[in-house]
């Protein structure tokens, strides 16, 4: 026996000098590869470079710039900001429950929200918090992160809030108890006319599924034959939720979307044919702001002939990412897959790696028509066909079935400069805030516009702007009348009631919104098939002749200059 362990501890010495020597020949390889040149530059530098090197800032720098030369939406996400990048999908976050904007460097209390921590501690809308934990908070430091920072916090830690209240000189203070606050992804459900249902969804996060079942439920209680699902200016979000909520229009065993990439098999997303919604007129709205997500639902509605998409050609963002954590709290969001719609197509725009103007692409087809003409739209790619043999493209984006326009015929240099410069959104908020006692008393959208276009709210802006270094022109203010009105009362009514206030009164004269009208109303919403290219040239000539008028959407329907904490 002595003899036998011996023996077997000489082979297992033998053995493992072996391996050892394979294996170090194995991680010379190794570490000669990419990788670990980098990793092996980053040691150098920490040990030999001339001066201390800040490694964790360094390596800050250093991974979005690989990851900017391989795709764009590749990204890096830093620990700091990971919580601000997840809070819109989850569907919540832990804070005071107010929306602000930055007005003159003081946080302006834009809404509170109703039964949040804020409402029950008495803090009302157009308070100005000028303290935060018994420290002044004005000035130059006051931004949107450093606003946020200070107000979100852990659920039920405190803060103590110091406002100045309109027609008040003395400072109140209140302690509010942070708490989870929901955020809604679906912003608007309402009936447009008697039979025709409107939902907006802003994006796709946790609890879209849920909320836009809710949104169905409580159109069906009144009775809606019609629905638009609006998804103009929505910007994504998760694939699942999007999916989820396209079952619900399908009958069983229909092609959603599939994915798939190098290291990632083809994976098919299919109806069950659960869905409650299956028979419904449907139309699709969306514009060149759509994107990801909302384009996995236009191009499902479209490819599988269940409904009509109205507006402009969307964004074009067809790539997947997957979310790799790492142990620092930063994270990765690396693209693994591209989807692709039910006919086939890739709806991702092209793009060079490391080049900065993949961004620009939105300016570029403005310049060349595309907002104003279904014609200077440039498909790149092979057609498809969708279930019954109509035409589609891919290689950039969803082109709608019916185009509509943007129309800038009332459009001046004065707009625009109003618009541009935030003298409107500036004018919106110190007129509400003056205002707000006899606003208040407003419980409806109408009797509220109404009221407004009875002040001449158009008259006070002009008066307002000349008095802030935008000079009075009065044949440009004429001209754009009803743009001008139209913006500045909008923002009011969003001030003093809601998102989805906001959203009904600019679509009482929206061109989409008619156009989706029309549709219902001629018993088109499911389209039919194509015979040539007569359908594509039809819907162009219905657009045209519809005299249709859109002013630049950009500037009415997106509310990202108001932050939440």
């Amino acid at each position: 026996m002595p003899l036998l362990m011996a023996a077997c501890t000489v082979v297992g010495i033998l053995f493992g000098t072996f391996f050892a020597n394979h294996f170090s020949a194995n991680r010379l390889n190794i570490i000669n590869s990419g990788s670990s040149r980098l990793n092996n530059l980053l040691n150098i530098v920490n040990d030999q470079y001339v001066d201390a090197v800040n490694m964790d800032s360094l390596m800050e720098r250093a991974i979005p710039q690989i990851l900017a030369d391989l795709d764009p939406h590749s990204v890096y996400i830093s620990a700091k900001d990971v919580q601000a990048a997840n809070d819109d999908l989850k569907g919540s976050f832990s804070g005071v429950g107010i929306e602000f904007v930055i007005r003159e460097d003081t946080i302006r209390v834009q809404n509170v929200i109703s039964n949040g921590p804020a409402e029950k501690a008495g803090l009302i809308a157009g308070d100005k918090i000028v303290m935060v934990d018994d420290k002044p908070f004005v000035g130059k430091e006051v931004t949107n992160e450093e606003a946020m920072r200070r107000l979100k916090g852990p659920k039920d830690t405190k803060v103590k809030i110091g406002v100045l209240r309109y027609g008040d000189k003395k400072v109140k203070q209140f302690t509010v108890t942070r708490g989870e606050i929901p955020t809604h992804s679906v912003t608007a459900t309402y009936m447009l006319d008697d039979e025709t249902g409107y939902i907006r969804i802003k994006s796709f996060g946790e609890n879209t599924y849920p909320e836009m079942l809710i949104a169905l439920a409580e159109l069906s209680q009144q009775g809606f034959e019609n629905l638009v699902i609006d998804l103009r200016d929505n910007t994504g979000g998760y694939l699942m939720s999007a999916v989820q909520i396209v079952n619900e229009f399908l009958p069983k065993n229909k092609l959603i979307v599939y994915t798939e990439g190098r290291k990632s098999p083809r994976q098919d997303y299919r109806s069950d044919g659960r869905g409650s919604y299956q028979k419904i007129p449907l139309v699709v709205l969306i514009n060149e702001a759509s994107a990801s997500a909302s384009e996995i639902f236009a191009g499902a509605i479209q490819d599988n002939d269940r409904g009509t998409v109205i507006g402009r050609r969307s964004f074009g963002k067809g790539l997947v990412q997957k979310q790799l954590d790492f142990p620092d709290g930063s994270l990765i969001r690396l693209t693994i897959a591209r989807y692709y719609t039910p006919s086939g197509r890739c709806i991702q725009k092209p793009y060079t790696p490391g080049e900065t103007n993949y961004e620009e692409d939105l300016l570029v087809r403005y310049q060349h028509g595309e907002f104003f003409s279904q014609d200077s739209i440039k498909h790149t790619g092979p057609a498809y066909h969708t279930g019954i043999g109509r035409t589609v493209y891919g290689g950039g984006g969803i082109t709608p079935d019916i185009f509509v326009p943007e129309d800038t015929t009332d459009m001046t240099s004065y707009y625009k400069q109003a618009s541009m410069s935030g003298l409107i959104l500036q004018f919106a908020f110190q007129y509400t805030d003056e205002n707000r006692p006899k606003l208040s008393t407003f419980r409806e959208m109408s009797k509220l516009a109404s009221y407004l276009v009875a002040q001449n709210t158009v008259e006070k802006f002009a008066v307002y702007a000349d008095k802030h270094g935008l000079q009075r022109r009065n044949l440009m203010i004429q001209k754009s009348h009803t743009l001008l009105e139209r913006y500045i009362n909008s923002r009011i009514i969003y001030n003093i009631m809601d998102e989805k206030a906001w959203i009904e009164y600019l679509n009482q004269d929206d061109p989409v919104i008619i156009r989706s009208l029309e549709v219902f109303r001629s018993k088109a919403a499911f389209p039919k098939k194509e015979s040539g290219t007569g359908g594509e040239k039809k819907n162009r000539k219905v657009a045209r002749a519809s005299g249709l008028r859109y002013a630049d959407p950009s500037l009415h329907r997106r509310v990202s200059h108001i932050a939440c904490a």
